[in-house]
C-alpha cells in the first residue's frame, strides 16, 4: 500500500492553519485527516497544561504557558514543554507517519517552535510525501485574531512569530490576510498538482 500524502501547515497561533485545514479538506477529492497540536494538547490532563506553573509542578512538566518580560512596557507569553510535553509531540509525530504509512492522507497542523522541533520532523518523515506549507499573517492582524479568540493569551504568536519561519524553505506559501482561506486552498492544490515535495528533502540535506 503506497503511503497517504501529508500536508504540513506551519504557522504562528491564530495564523489561520485551522481554518485553512478546513477549506483543503472541502477542496480536496480525497479525505484528508486533519491532526492538530491543539488536539493532543487538550487531551493532556489539565494538571499538565500550567500557567506559570513552578518547575517541578504537573504544569511544568506537560505544557506551560509562562508570562515573559520583554521590556518596562511590553510582555507576551510563551509556551514551554516539559519531558511530558516533549514525549507527547515526539509521540504525535511518529503517530502521523504510521496513519500515513497506512495510506491515510494527513493535514498536520502544527507550529516549529524551535530547530529541534524541525530536525525530529525531518527524522520521522524521511522518505514520505510530504509537502511543507507556510502560513503567514502580518503580526497586526495575528495579534487582532488572537485578542478575540478564547482560551488564548495576548502575545503568545508573537514569542514565535520569527523562530517558526526561521528556517525558511517551504514547497508554497500562502498570506492568510490577503487571501481567503479557499483561495489558499487552492494555492496548496495546485502545488500539489505540479510535482513532488522538495522543502524538506532540502531542509534534511
Amino acid at each position: 500500500m503506497a503511503s497517504g500524502t501529508i500536508i504540513f501547515l506551519n504557522g504562528t497561533s491564530s495564523a489561520g492553519k485551522t481554518t485553512l485545514a478546513y477549506a483543503l479538506q472541502e477542496r480536496l477529492e480525497e479525505p484528508f485527516q486533519h491532526v492538530a497540536l491543539d488536539q493532543f494538547r487538550d487531551g493532556l490532563p489539565a494538571k499538565f497544561r500550567g500557567l506559570n506553573a513552578p518547575a517541578g509542578t504537573s504544569g511544568a512538566r506537560g505544557l506551560n504557558v509562562v508570562p515573559v518580560t520583554v521590556t518596562d512596557d511590553k510582555a507576551y507569553t510563551t509556551v514551554r514543554f516539559g519531558e511530558v510535553g516533549q514525549r507527547l509531540l515526539k509521540g504525535m509525530r511518529r503517530a502521523i507517519r504510521t496513519l500515513a504509512l497506512e495510506g491515510n492522507n494527513i493535514i498536520i497542523d502544527d507550529i516549529i517552535l524551535n530547530q529541534t522541533f524541525l530536525d525530529d520532523y525531518l527524522h520521522v518523515m524521511t522518505e514520505q510525501p510530504l509537502y511543507f506549507v507556510g502560513v503567514r499573517c502580518p503580526l497586526s492582524v495575528i495579534e487582532q485574531r488572537e485578542s478575540q479568540r478564547l482560551g488564548r493569551f495576548p502575545g503568545t504568536a508573537e514569542s514565535h512569530f520569527t523562530a517558526c519561519h526561521a528556517h525558511g524553505v517551504y514547497d508554497v506559501e500562502v498570506d492568510t490576510s490577503t487571501a481567503s482561506p479557499e483561495t489558499c486552498a487552492e494555492r496548496i492544490v495546485k502545488r500539489i498538482a505540479a510535482g513532488p515535495p522538495r522543502a524538506f528533502s532540502q531542509l534534511a540535506g
